[in-house]
């Protein structure tokens, strides 16, 4: 059997041949480039979901692109996902026995990972940040992407952190908005998504028909879908409760598909949670790492919820959007930045709101239509995976300048 992964000529009709070439003329001299990517878990988030993309994208055009997941132990992502959470404005007590246990484990991923040898390092999210201070000999920069909404973070836990984020070349956020007052260089990039994966290629009516139908996922209603890991900051006890307001006008079945990150050891406490909600309107499925299933309801559902209380991005809002599917989002975060209140879908602040919304959108099929035509459009101009790929490459020619290269004598650009 042949295999072969996508390769960027194939983004040409839907993101024109212009824009095909510039990439190429970009990637041409980073051929052979050494670039390592690091996070902390291998699927269930938006994280793993972009660099399974983005390396074998950026690998077909002659960069040698990595991906690592750091190891850990049950005590260590229970603290790093408090970390998370508190990044996110949420609550910790930040003992010296928590920051001994989570340096301690990035000090022993550090031993194993041996990342000398790479000619640009991206670490992401906070879980493995502090890997930087076990490279003093660094080849080449080391930037850390954040991928988290960082607008209202926990004093004490930014402030535990800014001594290694101020050790890195660059940080890359997600938004303006998330800029910090630190003295290392700051970038915005957003996340984008892979049309060819499974998670969002088309799908033909009888493979929908058979992916719900193997879940047991009646069609004799419109369906009114979330879809996202089981965390608080999905708020998906807010989507069932505006879910039953709207449901006294509309008669419709609301579906919770979601996930369980390997790093986030919350989640089966949210599931077991929203299982309590069930009831014949209600489905709660933890099936979510079915890929195909998630792009079915994406496409089969009449409204998207993404109901989220902090969101650094959104990426099943692009996903949803990309089908044709209008989506009603948390008006926060990298929600902002894809949905057009009342163009392409709608920005809500309230269970209210989007009970409201829900309605309205399973009422009028004409309304859905011209909202999902609109969201797909979206979607083509500003988050294909071709944009985000064209911002590293932006940063990667740029480095000789931007980070003065030759502070790193062993560092190479090109083959």
């Amino acid at each position: 059997m042949k295999f072969r992964i996508t390769q960027i000529e194939d983004y040409e009709p839907l993101v024109g041949a212009e824009t095909i070439e510039r990439i190429r003329r970009k990637s041409n001299p980073l051929r052979g480039l050494r670039v390592v990517n690091i996070n902390s878990t291998l699927y269930g988030g938006g994280v793993a979901e972009v660099l399974s993309s983005l390396t074998l994208l950026m690998n077909s055009l002659g960069i040698r692109a990595g991906w690592r997941v750091i190891q850990g132990t049950p005590d260590f992502f229970t603290i790093t996902k408090k970390m998370h959470n508190a990044l996110q404005g949420g609550e910790i007590q930040l003992s010296d026995m928590k920051k001994r246990i989570y340096e301690e484990v990035i000090f022993e991923n550090s031993v194993r990972s041996h990342l000398e040898d790479h000619d640009v390092v991206i670490v992401h999210d906070p879980q493995p940040i502090p890997m930087i201070d076990h490279y003093p000999k660094r080849k080449g920069p080391w930037i850390w992407r954040c991928h988290i909404d960082l607008s209202a973070p926990h004093k004490e836990t930014w402030e535990y952190l800014l001594p290694f984020v101020e050790r890195y070349d660059a940080v890359i956020f997600s938004s303006k908005e998330y800029a910090q007052k630190i003295n290392t260089p700051q970038l915005f990039f957003m996340p984008a998504i892979n049309p060819f994966n499974i998670k969002n290629k088309e799908l033909r009516k009888d493979e929908i028909d058979e992916r719900l139908a193997h879940y047991q996922i009646p069609g004799d209603l419109p369906l009114v879908v979330q879809i996202s890991r089981f965390d608080r900051w999905k708020d998906p006890q807010g989507v069932i409760e505006a879910f039953k307001l709207a449901k006294k006008e509309v008669d419709c079945r609301l579906v919770l598909l979601g996930n369980f990150a390997t790093d986030d050891p919350e989640g089966a406490e949210i599931y077991e949670s929203l299982m309590r909600s069930r009831e014949d309107r209600i489905l709660v499925l933890p099936c979510g790492d079915d890929t195909a299933l998630v792009n079915s309801l994406q496409r089969r559902a009449a409204v998207v919820l993404q109901n989220s209380i902090r969101e650094g991005f959104g990426l099943t809002v692009a996903e949803a959007m990309w089908k044709g599917t209008p989506v009603i989002g948390g008006n926060v975060g990298g929600i902002r930045y894809q949905i057009e209140d009342g163009v392409n879908g709608f920005l809500v602040s309230s269970i209210e709101e989007a009970a409201e919304r829900i309605v309205r959108l399973v009422k009028d099929q004409s309304l859905r239509k011209r909202m999902g035509q609109k969201a797909r459009q979206k979607v083509r101009e500003g988050f294909l995976l071709t944009r985000y790929l064209e911002q590293y490459l932006d940063l990667f020619n740029s480095f000789e300048t931007v980070f003065r290269l030759k502070d790193y004598p062993g560092a190479r650009l090109g083959a």
